[in-house]
């Protein structure tokens, strides 16, 4: 070749998607591969894959491990000849150095790939479980369960089964392995196995159907007796099996290990007893169990051992399930522990979660099971332990949007396709979003995205992230007001029982009140109930997050019949994002503020961030409060009126400190102060201390010039005492003071002390 010109295979492994052209040919130089080099079939699947120089290494790894001696020129010639092996062993190679590995250790396993007839739903699952039929050995175990993974992900990355079909596959296969492991434990102590009858109960994505490739398996232990046995050596024998088949699925051996067993969801956690009879089970989640604990329920189903007691288990469970959503704070206590569960991501993680980040899986799960749990009650319709059949089940019955319920669809699927994807390169327990540009690209590739895999992926992932966020926060009140408003003909909608249960559960404690407000606020085609519309669903869960959502939502309609048709209040509301979220938080806390912003419903204004929340809501100092009152007075045309005024100021000062107060606790926007214990009574107490001084001044104003102009006869001074000379004010303090007067030169005492009695009372009649 003439130095410094490429090769024609060069040039054309670049346009098939190899990165590194030249460590590309040397490979295709090899022995095992020199007949094929040029092939053009074999270089457009190779180029079709995730990861083509992955791919090609991963082959070469394989021929060379060919038993026999020409044994790589048969799996070559297969290769060529068969499209569907050609698509699937390379379509693994390029997404999975964990499974190129398997198959460079055990390098037969490729026929595990060949073409299954499409009546065999799960071919791989089935060949695994009558393979196995009667195995004791552990390592075989492993090794099979790795043949039978890379038949799920190579029919996976080829787009034959989709990401839900992939999950329900790889569940049946973590089922299949646990009966296989609890098969192999009772082989190893058949006076175990005699003594009880012990059934394995699958939680989590497991008992959902719908398995990552690396995760672990969350399972539940139940046991009985048999006849004649004691309950207490049946527990013991119990015990000693499950301990047995978690140990034949996690511990590491030459062929890796399977998967941790994970039997942290049992009663008690890891404080309770692996093993539990039914009844121990019953009483414990009738006495002591925790909300989530009953969310954690709706995924149970029996995966191995006794199935007449796995279906004596949840047909006990069940009913309580169902119950949940009667318990006190039940909507409170799940979305506190979401909240938890992302607070406690590391900081250096959070953007880069893909399942327990805002946006992220865990808030479409989360989403889904609350509404189950609180309309499954009387519709069993909803009682599906699989996230996107319930979904698809809560659209059909009206409590999720249609459209809403299509775009969290393919939002989840797209992030658990990536989510598989990335489990699948390493076979690694991770949610994390790779930050390398070759893993970015191949994850990119891996999904189809093949102009410029790395920005569309990050576009991609971003556009589904920010769907999951906004509709988590819509899911549970859109369908509220779509049942109130009643604009998009032959939408299924919320019945009105449907709707109260809901409100319910969201800690509404007038139902019924609560629907005619929103029927008031979402109906018509104004532009003022559009907005409100678009507004409401967020407004609704800020309320009920606070202590009286029934309240907010009353005030709410209140203000907005004030100022629903001032142009600039829809457009604070819409367009300013602390805005609202203030708002709401406003008008839930209490009765004060609330009652301040209804005297001045103008003061809405100081909620919002145009010239930042901050400063609307930063308590102004007593200089400026005390021109601006003495302003007002000035141009009053009596004392009567000037105190009108300074009463006005005052109230739209309290109502300005009272809101930077509720927001600072909830710590909804940056505010002037940080929201701890001692920052806010300082905040409280000054703000409070500098408006009544400025009111007092303002008043003395209004009375010395309405009785004597500015001539007063005497000098007189209010003297702050308590509390108030403190600068430590609450919202219902009195102002302790004392008057002190001194006479102006030439004037008697006895006239001096009259004016001063004359404006003492006056002011305290104003």
């Amino acid at each position: 070749m003439t130095p410094g010109r490429r090769s024609s295979t060069f040039t054309r492994l670049l346009r098939h998607g190899f990165t590194d052209a030249t460590a590309a040919e040397h490979l295709l130089d090899t022995p095992e591969l020199a007949h094929v080099r040029d092939d053009p079939f074999l270089l457009e699947a190779l180029g079709a894959t995730a990861d083509p120089d992955l791919a090609l290494h991963g082959l070469v790894r394989l021929l060379e491990a060919q038993p026999a001696p020409n044994s790589h020129r048969e799996l070559l010639d297969t290769l060529i000849a068969a499209k569907p092996l050609r698509d699937r062993l390379l379509g693994v190679l390029g997404a999975s150095t964990a499974l190129a590995d398997h198959l460079a250790r055990h390098p037969t396993d490729w026929q595990a790939l060949v073409t299954y007839e499409p009546q065999d739903l799960h071919p791989g699952v089935t060949e695994f479980e009558r393979g196995l039929d009667g195995a004791t050995d552990p390592v075989a175990l492993r090794v099979a369960y790795r043949r039978c993974l890379l038949s799920i992900a190579a029919r996976d990355v080829c787009g034959t089964t989709d990401v839900a079909e992939t999950a329900a596959e790889l569940a049946d296969l973590a089922t299949a392995t646990l009966r296989a492991a609890l098969a192999m434990a009772e082989a190893a102590a058949p006076e175990d196995a005699a003594a009880c009858r012990l059934s394995v109960i699958g939680m989590g994505k497991c008992g959902g159907h719908e398995l990552n490739y690396v995760s672990d398996v969350d399972v539940i232990f139940v046991a009985e007796a048999t006849e004649g046995t004691d309950e207490t050596k049946a527990l013991r024998a119990a015990t000693n099996l499950a301990s047995h088949l978690m140990r034949i699925c996690s511990e590491t051996t030459v062929e890796g290990s399977i998967w941790p067993v994970d039997a942290n969801l049992r009663p008690e956690g890891r404080n309770g007893p692996l093993v539990r009879t039914l009844s121990s089970h019953v009483a414990y989640y009738q006495r002591w169990a925790k909300t989530w604990e009953f969310q954690a329920l709706l995924k149970a189903r029996p995966v191995a051992g006794d199935e007449n007691l796995g279906q004596e288990y949840l047909a006990a469970l069940h009913p309580l399930v169902w119950q949940a959503a009667d318990r006190d704070n039940f909507v409170a206590d799940v979305q506190k522990m979401r909240r938890r569960v992302v607070d406690n991501i590391p900081a250096a993680e959070v953007d880069r979660e893909l399942k327990l980040g805002p946006g992220g899986l865990r808030d479409v799960e989360f989403a889904v099971q609350l509404l189950q749990l609180v309309h499954g009650r009387t519709d069993p319709t909803l009682r599906s332990g699989t996230t996107l059949d319930a979904l698809k089940a809560l659209a059909a019955g009206g409590y999720v949007g249609r459209e809403d319920a299509a775009r969290l669809d393919e939002a989840y699927r797209f992030l658990r396709a990536m989510e598989h994807r990335i489990q699948l390169f390493r076979l690694r327990r991770t949610h994390l979003v790779p930050t390398a540009e070759e893993d970015l690209r191949r994850l990119g590739r891996s999904l189809g995205l093949r102009a410029n895999p790395v920005t569309e992926l990050n576009r991609e992932w971003k556009r589904h992230a920010g769907v999951v966020r906004r509709l988590h926060e819509k899911l549970f009140y859109r369908p509220l007001l779509d049942a109130v408003a009643q604009l998009a003909p032959g939408e299924a909608r919320l019945r009105p029982e449907a709707a109260r249960e809901r409100l319910v559960a969201l800690g509404y404690a007038d139902p019924a009140a609560a629907l005619r407000h929103l029927e008031a606020l979402a109906s018509g085609v104004t532009r003022k109930a559009a907005i409100q519309r678009t507004l409401l669903p967020v407004l609704l869960g800020w309320f009920a997050d606070s202590a009286d959502p029934d309240a907010g939502l009353l005030n709410f309609r209140k203000v907005s019949d004030a100022l629903g048709k001032t142009p600039w209040y829809l457009r604070l509301l819409r367009d300013e994002g602390a805005a609202a979220e203030n708002l709401a938080r406003v008008l839930s806390a209490g009765r004060l503020a609330p009652d301040l912003l209804m005297r001045a419903p103008e003061a809405v204004a100081l909620l919002g961030d145009g010239d930042g929340a901050a400063r609307g809501l930063t308590p102004r100092s007593r200089s400026a409060l005390e021109q601006e009152i003495l302003a007002a007075v000035g141009r009053a045309e009596n004392g009567e009126q000037g105190v009108t005024a300074a009463r006005g100021v005052r109230r739209r000062e309290l109502f300005r400190t009272a809101a930077a107060d509720i927001v600072a606790s909830y710590g909804t926007e940056a505010t002037p102060v940080q929201a701890d214990q001692g920052a806010l009574v300082d905040l409280v107490g000054g703000a409070v201390s500098d408006l009544t001084a400025a009111t007092l001044a303002g008043t003395l104003r209004a009375v010395v010039r309405a009785g004597w102009g500015d001539l007063l006869p005497t000098r007189f001074a209010i003297i702050g005492m308590g509390r108030f000379g403190g600068h430590e004010l609450g919202y219902g303090s009195d102002a302790d003071v004392l008057f002190v007067h001194e006479p102006q030169e030439g004037v008697a005492e006895q006239e001096a002390t009259a004016a001063a009695n004359k404006v003492v009372a006056e002011m305290r009649r104003l």
